[in-house]
């Protein structure tokens, strides 16, 4: 009879426990988000680009952009789910609405990113030289107004405002490798794009602290993937000898740029947390958790190198800007979860649902996310 006493007790227990993980992680422990808000650039936009930019920009709104998950182009730049998309269904959340074609419910999230956004404003790239390179003018700061103005239609008040963004998830970025992006393939040079750093970094800083000062209290900020293993820079930047690569194949000096950008914005995010105690700020590696896989590609279930791209028009890396992957002349590989890369620049869903994993239960930010 004491023993079975004893295991329904643990049984209770265990079922006490069990609630407690789903109430707090939305299954996976930790906060429990009831919405979600995202910006950033092509690595997050779910379809505001598509909606947004000429026809000539609209190679994502065409097969085989969105083949894997969705089987149909959506205005993600990959084969399927982004970073965002598996984050918002590890929290038990939609997919979250592209800002420009939202529905009426957008009380569970909406999704501000737009691909080719910059940290900067346009005026920056007139000042070096580069407006002729931006893909929109649809840069952060326009996105945090787009904010400002959803923002009415989701809390009423400062005190329901306040309990609203108290459990909902900001994902602030990647933001900034385009402003570093546009500058690269205008012609500048490491110096040139390490003297903007500080200016980059400090843009989404700023943006961070409104959103803050906005009532945000849960806030993801990503860094910059590793820049020197895209296979676009690897074809239109070629390195001069074998020292110019790294053990994988990565351009060094692009890969220490990233690193460079990183740095600064983690020191910065450093100060905004001794500003801002109450805000859960967190940083999300994702150039650590890429080099993981890069490093590594096998024990993360990718059959082919991690620098060659599934969907391109040929070459050693099968890049090549005259044919990028939707355009005549390009071809897609048979089995995109085979590759970490996608189209050059952007990843695979399955390289995205390793950083996804990494920053959701590894070692890849900090604080913990979970």
């Amino acid at each position: 009879m004491a023993v079975s006493r004893l295991s329904v007790l643990v049984a209770a227990l265990a079922c006490c426990c069990l609630a407690r993980l789903a109430q707090c992680g939305g299954g996976g422990g930790g906060q429990n988000y009831t919405s979600m808000f995202s910006f950033g650039d092509s690595l997050t936009d779910t379809g505001n680009l598509l909606v947004s930019s000429p026809l000539s920009f609209n190679i994502v709104g065409r097969f085989p952009y969105g083949m894997t998950y969705f089987h149909r182009p959506t205005g993600r730049c990959s084969d399927g789910r982004l970073v965002v998309d598996f984050l918002a269904q590890a929290f038990g959340l939609p997919l979250l609405q592209p800002y420009l074609s939202r529905g009426e419910d957008v009380r569970q999230g909406v999704n501000f990113a737009v691909g080719g956004a910059t940290a900067m404003d346009p005026p920056f790239f007139e000042g070096i030289g580069a407006s002729d390179k931006l893909w929109t003018n649809l840069s952060l700061s326009v996105q945090l107004d787009w904010f400002d103005k959803l923002k009415p239609s989701l809390c009423g008040s400062p005190k329901s405002c306040k309990k609203y963004f108290s459990r909902s998830l900001f994902l602030v970025g990647e933001i900034g490798g385009n402003d570093y992006n546009y500058a690269f393939f205008k012609g500048k040079t490491l110096d040139d794009a390490k003297s903007y750093v500080p200016t980059v970094s400090s843009a989404i800083i700023d943006a961070t602290e409104r959103l803050i000062k906005a009532g945000a209290m849960h806030l993801v900020v990503p860094g910059n993937l590793p820049m020197g293993c895209s296979s676009a820079y690897l074809t239109l930047h070629p390195g001069r000898s074998r020292s110019d690569y790294d053990a994988v194949g990565c351009l060094r000096t692009y890969n220490d740029f990233a690193q460079r950008h990183n740095a600064m914005v983690q020191q910065k995010l450093q100060v905004l947390r001794l500003k801002y105690p109450k805000a859960r700020i967190m940083y999300a590696d994702y150039y650590g958790a890429a080099m993981s896989f890069a490093k590594n590609p096998k024990q993360f279930g990718f059959k082919q190198g991690p620098l060659k791209t599934c969907c391109g028009g040929g070459g050693p890396y099968n890049f090549n800007p005259k044919a990028s992957c939707g355009v005549r002349g390009s071809s897609v590989c048979a089995d995109p979860s085979a590759y970490a890369n996608w189209d050059g620049v952007h990843l695979t869903e399955a390289a995205y649902h390793a950083i996804a994993d990494s920053i959701l239960h590894g070692p890849y930010t900090s604080p913990r996310l979970l």
